[in-house]
Parts: structure tokens; sequence; C-alpha cells
């Protein structure tokens, strides 16, 4: 892999190394769908993610309409910006939290909240009740996304670490495209309620699988002092535990600065900085063009069924793009492909300005996918492995924590442009200049942290 790791040595008589060092290589005799295991829990919990997200969207309509709650299009919005919100306070917090209690405890704590959320969702006797609902809902679905991007990073093969992440993050459009589909076939048969009962599914399914077969991060067991657990999860995983605790910061001194006092530390300061803009640039793509691309393309003269086959093929780009990118990122480096994914994002959003055929458009629209959604979940990737391990989550929680005011921002900037009334192209230039931002600040990571 490409990705510079940290430069930090763990200082270790030979005698010591040996005792906590079961294999000097990835141990072969493990099987292989343990480690999958953990990518597929990861994955199917994004799954959910990205649907929790992306059905308020496609439920707005049906809402709107609903007479019992007299909603008005502002308040709609309102309470769409609140799952955002809720999300960027619990990506922002579960760093911590995971650095001191686990990133497994976390991860299942932060499924049962969302889930349980959901289901009330769906039974939320006001308009106040479901915004604070949703509210609820965000802070759990901020909880998973750093822990699922931790774990997955962790329990990969080293050189398949960010196609690994990629397949894993890959969910939240999967998740995206199943809620548009859903709503597509079963709103008009069904009221708007029953699509968020769905979202709870993971209480009954997901969480109990996970609570079985979901391991705890095996760093996190080395820093805690249980270090025999630690080296017999590395064992029954496959993973080589040197590896592991040599890219952890040691403690120096009778204390040690909190994790996340030490990402702001002279060593990860630029890093940290720019990893959140580029989160920021990333996410506002993401909610922008999710939210607005429909409507965009209504004015620009296209049917609603055009419109939305749209937003079906920017998720589906997505997909296929990020996970080709990532194999890619394997080989090359994730550095060079994050900021290649970002200049095509910005060289697809300019070229959906012209007045083009159709099926040339609807394949724009999935290289804008690749670089937009796509490049967010490379951008993560990035993150879990530039930090050292006990430094991962904390590093990608707060990144991302930004990044979400970058979601909360691109809804609301995308509709403040709409409003001026001067062309719907002025929604893609928008959209294209923080494409370029997001190239900028990725290509000037650091590669080599500074000591």
């Amino acid at each position: 892999m490409g990705v510079i790791h940290a430069t930090y040595r763990i200082v270790r008589t030979e005698e010591s190394m040996e005792q906590l060092m079961p294999t000097a290589t990835r141990t072969e005799a493990a099987p292989a769908w343990k480690g999958r295991t953990v990518l597929l829990l990861c994955f199917v919990t994004i799954v959910f993610d990205g649907y929790d997200l992306v059905i308020y969207g496609s439920t707005v309509p049906s809402i709107l309409k609903y007479q019992e709650w007299g909603l008005t299009t502002a308040q709609a919005g309102v309470i769409g910006s609140l799952a955002l919100i809720g999300m960027l306070l619990g990506t922002m917090s579960v760093g911590v939290l995971t650095d001191r209690l686990g990133r497994r405890r976390i991860m299942l704590a932060s499924i049962t909240v969302f889930s349980i959320c959901m289901l009330a969702s769906a039974f939320s006797p006001s308009a106040e009740a479901f915004g604070a609902l949703r509210f609820l809902t965000g802070l759990g679905l901020g909880g998973v996304v750093p822990t699922c991007i931790a774990l997955t990073v962790e329990y990969a093969r080293k050189e398949r670490r960010q196609i690994a992440n990629a397949l894993m993050f890959s969910g939240y459009s999967v998740g995206g495209v199943g809620a548009s589909l859903l709503a597509i076939n079963l709103l008009p048969h069904i009221e708007f309620r029953w699509l968020y009962a769905i979202g709870s599914l993971p209480l009954v399914t997901l969480l109990p699988v996970g609570w079985k077969l979901l391991p705890e991060s095996v760093a996190y067991l080395a820093r805690t002092g249980r270090t025999a657990e630690a080296v017999e999860t590395a064992g029954r995983y496959g993973l080589v535990y040197s590896d592991i605790v040599s890219s952890q910061e040691p403690s120096e001194g009778p204390t040690q600065k909190s994790s996340l006092r030490t990402i702001f530390t002279r060593t990860f300061l630029l890093s940290t900085i720019l990893f959140a803009l580029a989160n920021f640039c990333g996410l506002l793509l993401v909610y922008g063009l999710n939210t607005w691309l429909p409507q965009i393309m209504r004015q620009a003269g296209f049917n609603l069924g055009d419109s939305l086959t749209f937003l079906l093929v920017l998720n589906a780009g997505a997909i296929v793009g990020s996970v080709s990118a990532s194999v890619i990122a394997d080989r090359v480096g994730i550095k060079k492909v994050v900021t290649a994914s970002f200049v095509v994002a910005f060289a697809a959003i300019l070229m959906l300005t012209f007045q083009l055929p159709l099926a040339m458009l609807l394949v724009i629209v999935a290289f804008a996918g690749l670089g937009s959604v796509g490049t967010q979940i490379l951008v993560g990737g990035y993150c879990a492995t530039h930090y050292p391990q006990s430094l991962s989550a904390t590093a990608l929680s707060w990144s991302l924590g930004v990044g979400r005011v970058g979601a909360i921002c691109g809804p609301v900037i995308g509709g403040a442009v709409a409003s001026l009334a001067l062309g719907w192209q002025l929604n893609f230039y928008m959209f294209a200049v923080f494409a370029v931002i997001g190239a900028v600040v990725v290509f000037a990571v650091p590669r080599r942290l500074r000591p």
C-alpha cells in the first residue's frame, strides 16, 4: 500500500516482542470467513445508515401531505436537518468513547439507539416528536460510521484495506438506493410511517448477530492491558499482532495525553485540519447532490422519472466507482486516487451544465457519483490508515464530525442558490467549487507525520 503510516516506534526488548507476537506474518491458518464477517457486519450496518438518512428525503412529499401534522416546506427542511445535526454530535463524541469503552460496545450501542428511534418515529404522535426522534436517530447513526471504518480497516489484510473500506462504505449507497426503490413501490399502497418501521429491523436481525460475532478491536485490547485477549483475537482473525501494536503511539512518561488532544499536537495538527476540510467538502457534495440533483434536472427540462433516475445512477456510480478506485488505491496509493477522484467530480459536475443526450448525461452522473459519494468513502479510509491505530477512531470521528457541518450546509446552500433564480447551472458551479477545494486539501495532506 502506498499509505504512509506514522513513524512511531515501540521500544521493546526482543524477548518481550517474542512473547507478544504470535506469528511473524499474517496467520494463514485463520479461516478467511472470520475477517469477512467483520466486513459484512459493518457493511450491513452502513446499509441501514444510508437507508435511515435517505428515507426522509424519499418520504418528504408524503409528510407534507399529512394533514394531521400540517407541516410547511420550511418546517420539513428543519426536521430534515435535525438528523444531520444529530450525526454531527454523535460522530464528534463517539471517538473518545470508543477509545475508552471499545469500538465493539459503541458500535452495538449505536445500532440499538438508531433502531429504537426509527421504530419510535413510525409511531410519532406529532411533528415535534418526529423531529426529536430524527435528531436521536442521527446521534446513533453518527456513532456507527467511525467505528465501522476503524474495525473494517483493522481486520482487513494490510494490502486490502482500501478495497475493504470501500466495499463496507458502499453500503451507504446501497441503503440509499433501497430507500428510493421502497418509497417508489410502497408509498402508493401504505402510509409513510411503515418505511421508518423498516429501519428498525437491525434491532432483531443485525444486533443479535453482531453481539455474537463482532470482535473487539485488537488495538483497544492491547492498549488497555488485555494483552492475552488481544493476542488470542489477533491469532483467531489472522492478524499480525506486532503490526497492530507497532502502529500505536507509545505512552511517554507517567501520564498520557488524551487521544483528542493528541491529534491536535504538532505531529498531527496539519493532517487533522486537512482531513476535516476534506470531509467537509466530501459530505457537502454527498448530501447536496442527493438532495438537489432531481430538482435541478427537473429545472433543466427532464421529467420526474428521468430526474429520479439520475439520483439512482449517482449512487450506483458511487458503489461501482469507489470499489474500483479502492483497488487502484491499494496499488498506487490512496492519496493520489482521492485527489484524482475529487478532480473527476469537478469535471463531471461541470459537464452536467451542458445540454447533452440523456444517455451521455447518465454516464456523467455516474462519474459524479464516484467523485462525490465515492470519494467520501475513500477519504474515510485514507484517514483511518494515516493515523496510528490508537488514534484512528478519534481522528475519524473528529474529521467526520466537522464533515457533518458540510452535510448540513450542502442542502441549505443548494436551496439558497436555487432560490436566487439565476439558472439551474449555478447549483452545479457551486458544487464544482467544493470539489476543487477537496482536491487541493487532500493533495496537501503530508505524506510523513512531523516528529
